[in-house]
């Protein structure tokens, strides 16, 4: 038995959730943040049998998508102590990162 961790945009997770529904995969959802932007995230705790690994992998990659997004970073990092005005920058978010984690026991109560 394997669980899989996967961190998911937010704007992904609601069509990555029904999918999974769909494929009568459970998954606990818990909401998270991104340390770098900040930003809200979902991450499913996701646990499946060996044989299904490869089969929520492929749901993953078809309903997760990585896209730019334009965010305003200072350009120096002494900015705040300067006259230097924030900057747009555009950096890729979204896609998800996905830990495949080998399970010794599970319980079911």
């Amino acid at each position: 038995m394997k669980l899989l961790l996967v961190v998911v945009q937010n704007k992904d997770s609601a069509k990555l959730s029904q999918a999974l529904v769909e494929k009568g995969i459970r998954a606990t959802r818990l909401a998270s943040t991104g340390g770098f932007l900040r930003m809200g995230n979902t991450t499913f705790m996701i646990g499946v049998d060996d044989e299904r690994v490869d089969e929520v992998l492929t749901i993953i990659r078809q309903h997760c998508h990585a896209r730019q997004q334009v965010m305003t970073a200072m350009s120096s990092p002494t900015a705040h102590l300067e006259h230097d005005f924030p900057v747009p920058i555009q950096v890729q978010v979204g896609g998800a990162t996905v830990f495949v984690l080998h399970v010794e026991s599970y319980h079911h109560f």
